[in-house]
């Protein structure tokens, strides 16, 4: 155990999150992402939920400040529910927590799945919410 840093953030994660450097992309999945079929490194964050386990990675992590959006969400699915889901409040509030002013864009889910094939980590989520799926481009301190 450490002081100060998330139990959230297994020593695995905490050594992803360490070996990333400035662009590299880290994604978090929800638990219907299919998250080991996208990269090479892929670790599972079973149990956790998206927002706190986002909490846990930006109270280390910085976003990237030389990009127009540092966070990517997947965007939803024409006709699969009305309006935005209620869970990227909750992102946009965590992410804001931790750098104020940073960025989100959306992309198409196909789209996203072709960046969590390129990304340096993916982990997998038990976040149950629909379109729990984001992004986050490291930065620099």
């Amino acid at each position: 155990m450490l002081k100060g840093i998330s139990p959230l953030l297994s020593p695995e994660l905490l050594k992803i999150l360490a070996e990333m450097g400035h662009g590299d992309e880290l994604v978090m999945g929800d638990a219907n992402f299919p998250a080991q079929s996208m990269g090479q490194r892929c670790m599972r964050e079973d149990g956790h939920g998206g927002v706190e386990l986002l909490d846990a990675i930006l109270s280390l992590m910085p976003l990237d400040i030389f990009v127009d959006a540092p966070v990517t969400l997947m965007q939803v699915v024409p006709g699969t529910m009305g309006g935005d889901p209620p869970i990227w409040k909750d992102f946009d509030a965590t992410v804001q927590k931790h750098q104020p002013g940073a960025r989100f864009e959306q992309v198409e889910r196909f789209a996203f799945y072709d960046r969590a094939r390129k990304a340096y980590a993916c982990i997998a989520t038990g976040e149950r919410s629909l379109y729990a799926c984001i992004i986050l481009k490291k930065g620099i301190l």
